[in-house]
């Protein structure tokens, strides 16, 4: 049986409870400034057990078990960068196809099965990498893994199955085409690096690349693609390194070896004078831009000057693109710049959406922003910055499956397994002579590439009239016109 206090006695009982508890001393605060941030926390990742199978499957185990879930990424090193010169979106298909059809389930038999376990299981497909990921219940482990496993080994590419992704792919394809930053990212790769380099051609194809493909084509990748040696499994979560090794094993042991081949992406064209470049868009109410050159590759050892320098010039919200642009100008909703950083030297962009008739007051405080990141960073901008980038990264390791994720990021650019456990302080030890050197080495205001896509009846003659460079005109496929 239940009592219930009456609620005055219940009130007396707070009052007197109240009366007997020690006051607490109210210390003021200043809120006229933000509170000082303390040190940044070091970031321990815990160990890494590395095994590998008799074909050449690498495992990387990381234990946690604090909650009874595990995620597994399976990284297999061939992306968009090996797909055939008029095969573009080649991997990209081939990703998204892994869940459509096996040798012995349907798509909708995949679909129920994951829905069943109450799993998560996809694919994608980046510039270096294929990525088959599964994130499951521990209780499920043993049905999940051999989902995943006949996913990543035993795709049948059904003809109906590929017919419905590829008219998909094809009508966003389509979609794409009456948007200005869409084209913008279709265009701006293809001036740097010239339509037959792999990385100047897109990562999800053109209408005439998609149309072309056949299940063939696909299979054709897979099979070239796909193997065990130069393959890694991640799996991280509640399981230990013998369990996985046990239970991998028997279910990956049949992948066969295979010679892969391998894909020399090469430099990218000669930088020129600073160009503009022209697509137009008639009617835009904003202008897409795009402004850089040819970057650099995930293994140079500028990697955290680059990080600390780009956070200070667009990789944050406080950054100074976006504060002048944004904040200050009332431009753009945002502004950014990025390095791509991949196997072979990616690409380096500022970019902003513009409203049209600030086109060329915007693009006086791109060029001004990116000379003056040349400059000595002040001390007090450098600090803020690198405290940035090192309180945010915590942020990236909260769960399995995004340990998993950065694990796959060590296996594919052969970083070292304590990786991430000294990155705070790889930061931390950048100085302002280091963030300037990289910004001089790698930002030439004097060699860069320019793409605006917009109105340009509207926008042609007050950039032509800023004399930053000469003007070439390309139509929406990147194609030169008069």
């Amino acid at each position: 049986m239940r009592y219930r206090i009456p609620g005055a006695i219940a009130g007396a009982i707070l009052v007197l409870l109240a009366a007997t508890m020690p006051v607490m001393a109210q210390v003021p605060v200043d809120r006229s400034k933000p509170p000082e941030l303390g040190p940044p926390p070091a970031l321990h990742i815990p160990p890494v057990v590395v095994r590998e199978l008799a074909n050449g499957l690498k495992l990387m185990v990381v234990e946690r078990h604090n909650l009874p879930v595990a995620d597994f990424v399976l990284v297999v090193p061939s992306g968009a960068t090996a797909n055939p010169a008029d095969r573009a979106g080649a991997a990209d298909l081939v990703a998204n196809m892994l869940t459509e059809g096996t040798t012995s389930r349907s798509a909708l038999q995949i679909a129920d099965q994951t829905a069943y376990l109450g799993i998560s299981l996809f694919s994608s497909s980046g510039w270096d990498a294929t990525m088959v990921r599964l994130s499951t219940p521990t209780a499920q482990l043993d049905s999940a893994l051999a989902l995943f496993a006949d996913v990543a080994l035993h795709p049948s590419f059904p003809p109906t199955e590929f017919a419905r992704v590829k008219q998909e792919r094809l009508t966003a394809l389509l979609q794409l085409k009456d948007r200005g930053p869409a084209i913008a990212n279709l265009v701006y790769p293809t001036l740097l690096y010239g339509k037959d380099n792999p990385y100047g051609r897109s990562v999800v194809g053109t209408d005439a690349s998609v149309g072309a493909l056949t299940v063939m084509d696909l299979s054709a990748f897979y099979h070239h693609h796909f193997a065990p040696n130069g393959a890694t499994l991640v799996a991280v979560g509640d399981v230990t390194p013998a369990e996985v090794e046990r239970k991998v094993s028997a279910l990956f042991s049949g992948w066969a070896r295979e010679t892969v081949p391998t894909t020399d992406v090469g430099a990218g064209l000669p930088a020129p004078a600073t160009t503009i470049y022209l697509i137009d868009k008639p009617g835009a109410a904003q202008s897409s831009f795009r402004i850089g050159s040819v970057g650099v590759a995930r293994s140079t050892a500028d990697y955290f000057p680059i990080q600390v320098m780009n956070t200070a010039l667009g990789g944050s919200f406080t950054s100074r693109l976006n504060q002048v642009l944004r904040e200050d100008k009332g431009y753009t909703y945002g502004a950014s710049s990025r390095f791509d950083m991949r196997k072979q030297g990616g690409l380096f962009v500022a970019s902003a959406e513009i409203v049209s008739a600030k086109s060329d007051s915007a693009l006086v405080d791109f060029m001004q922003q990116l000379n003056g990141i040349r400059d000595t960073i002040p001390a007090t901008e450098l600090s803020k910055t690198k405290r940035y980038l090192q309180l945010e990264l915590p942020s990236a390791f909260e769960t399995t499956g995004q340990i998993a994720t950065r694990l796959g990021d060590v296996a594919l650019y052969g970083l070292p397994l304590d990786y991430y456990n000294h990155v705070v302080d790889r930061i931390g030890a950048v100085t302002q002579s280091e963030a300037q050197q990289v910004a001089e080495k790698y930002i030439d205001p004097s060699h860069l590439t320019v793409l605006i896509v917009g109105d340009r009846k509207a926008i042609e003659g007050p950039i032509r009239a800023l004399n930053i460079g000469p003007i070439v005109f390309r139509d929406t496929n990147g194609n030169p016109v008069q």
